[in-house]
């Protein structure tokens, strides 16, 4: 195993070991910066992520959200707010929640953790940016 996966899987235990149910994606975030990732792009439906980090990138492969051919869903800001909002209440899992953004059209996105926002995107070129508030680990 490399130093980049070694490092991001001991960030990522340490970020689920903190983080609470409602609003836990910025401690995720922060435990990822502190440990030297600086973005994470993932691919949906194939659910494929890279991490960018200081010590080399990683891929992780998920579950894909779709198998075969797939008509790309209509790019539906108010229905990725809502996905986003009902996870941001710990109302979803993980999964589910990738589930409802590639309903909602989003083919990407990408973290920018130095910056703290995520950008989602359509295939036509639309984009949604959230912020995301800064935290303090323990």
């Amino acid at each position: 195993m490399s130093n980049a996966i070694e490092n991001l899987q001991t960030a990522q235990q340490r970020a689920m070991a903190i983080r609470p149910k409602v609003g836990g994606f910025p401690y995720l975030a922060e435990a990822l910066r502190q440990a030297g990732v600086t973005r994470n792009q993932w691919s949906l439906p194939s659910c494929q992520s890279l991490f960018l980090t200081k010590e080399g990138p990683v891929v992780m492969q998920g579950t894909p959200l779709v198998t075969g051919m797939a008509d790309v869903p209509a790019f539906d800001r108010e229905a990725l707010i809502k996905a986003l909002r009902t996870d941001q209440a710990g109302e979803s899992t993980f999964p589910e929640f990738l589930a409802a953004s590639w309903r909602a059209g989003v083919v990407r996105y990408d973290v920018d953790f130095a910056a703290r926002t995520v950008a989602y995107y359509g295939c036509n070129g639309e984009q949604y940016v959230e912020s995301y508030p800064p935290v303090e680990l323990s």
